[in-house]
């Protein structure tokens, strides 16, 4: 049996990440969340509380985040040989030129701008989870 596809979302704003979960609810998948970068680093490293917790298959990264946000969040994972092959999808408000210029040359992997209807936003994530996690393939 094929083990659930692993999903770290990095997210401080608590509506959209219950929106996620929400749309998340039925999909074959395990989401775990990081309110910041620092936070989701300890994570992915499995220090502290996060001794146990899965390696994901895939990050949702929203780039506005207290103490370090999801620029410098992409940067130090994809400098890491343990975590570079980690698909990282920008999942933002930010519609800047140069924010989704900056993602892309610190290889994010999509940069998505977050819709503001909370329907749009689920089925958003949900087409995310669906390709990554279905049609596309990735490393295990």
């Amino acid at each position: 049996m094929k083990p659930p596809f692993q999903i770290l979302l990095v997210e401080d704003n608590e509506g959209d990440v219950e929106i996620t979960r929400r749309a998340l609810r039925e999909a074959p998948c395990t989401l775990s969340v990081a309110s910041d970068g620092v936070e989701a680093l300890d994570f992915l490293h499995k220090k502290g509380g996060f001794a146990a917790a899965p390696t994901p298959h895939l990050i949702l990264l929203d780039l506005n985040m207290p103490r370090m946000d999801g620029k410098k969040f992409l940067e130090a994972v994809k400098q890491d040989a343990t975590l570079k092959a980690i698909s990282v999808i920008i999942l933002t408000s930010s519609q800047s030129p140069a924010d989704i210029r900056e993602c892309y040359e610190r290889h994010a992997s999509y940069y998505i701008v977050k819709p503001f209807d909370g329907r749009e936003f689920a089925d958003t994530v949900r087409q995310v989870v669906s390709f990554w996690g279905g049609t596309g393939r990735l490393p295990m």
